[in-house]
């Protein structure tokens, strides 16, 4: 069935201008987004059908290469989904004037974006004199390893935005966020170039699914 065979009160468009956003489902405001289906099915069919595969979650995290060769996407409509959901990413990223007192207001934070990569993905969190974050930065995606981290891509970023002090971060896609060897070497070896140039690193934390480990609490935990 083509969009134009609907009744126009029917349409997301029109019911989005009537009824407001809440009133249309995830499908309909997709379309709404990607405008134009194909011959053989409408916009509403191929939304569907994307967020059957996919579920919302994983349609946010979706590359390029996977939207754009799925039936009446096309690279075209495949941008228009990473560019929305990246400019949702940033929307909390926003608010620097969030001020960090403890591991879990980092895994409250970010927990909902990082819990969801496939991949690990470490990321330094750089702060200010008053624990508010100023800016954070993806640092490796993959396996951490201590032979591939660099700590001058951390501090140069740290140095470059007059942070004092910065959080490592990671997550562990299995869910199980319990630290690894080579995660004790990463955190060893930034804290002390930490040390070494005065800015402090506060924590390493990992996000698994539902909870964290932080290298603090575990600290004060022996």
């Amino acid at each position: 069935m083509k969009l134009k065979d609907y009744n126009n009160q029917s349409l997301p468009r029109e019911r989005l201008n009537q009824l407001g956003p809440s009133s249309l489902s995830t499908a309909e405001l997709l379309a709404i987004i990607l405008k134009s289906g194909t011959k053989k099915e409408n916009i509403i069919e191929i939304s569907n059908k994307l967020l059957k595969k996919y579920q919302l979650s994983g349609l946010s995290n979706a590359t390029l290469n996977e939207l754009k060769n799925e039936h009446g996407i096309g690279t075209a409509k495949a941008s228009q989904i990473v560019a929305i959901f990246e400019i949702l990413k940033r929307i909390p990223k926003e608010n620097n004037k969030l001020k960090i007192t403890c591991a879990k207001d980092i895994f409250n934070y970010y927990h909902n974006s990082l819990s969801t990569y496939k991949k690990e993905h470490l990321i330094a969190i750089f702060l200010n004199t008053k624990n508010q974050i100023i800016k954070d930065k993806i640092i490796t995606i993959g396996t951490i390893d201590s032979s591939l981290i660099h700590p001058r891509e951390i501090y140069y970023e740290a140095i470059k935005n007059l942070a004092s002090s910065i959080i490592i971060m990671h997550n562990h896609p299995t869910g199980d966020p319990t630290p690894s060897k080579e995660d004790i070497e990463v955190t060893n070896i930034i804290k002390q170039t930490g040390k070494i140039l005065k800015i402090k690193m506060l924590d390493h934390i990992i996000i698994g699914k539902n909870r964290y480990w932080s290298y603090v609490e575990s600290q004060n935990q022996i």
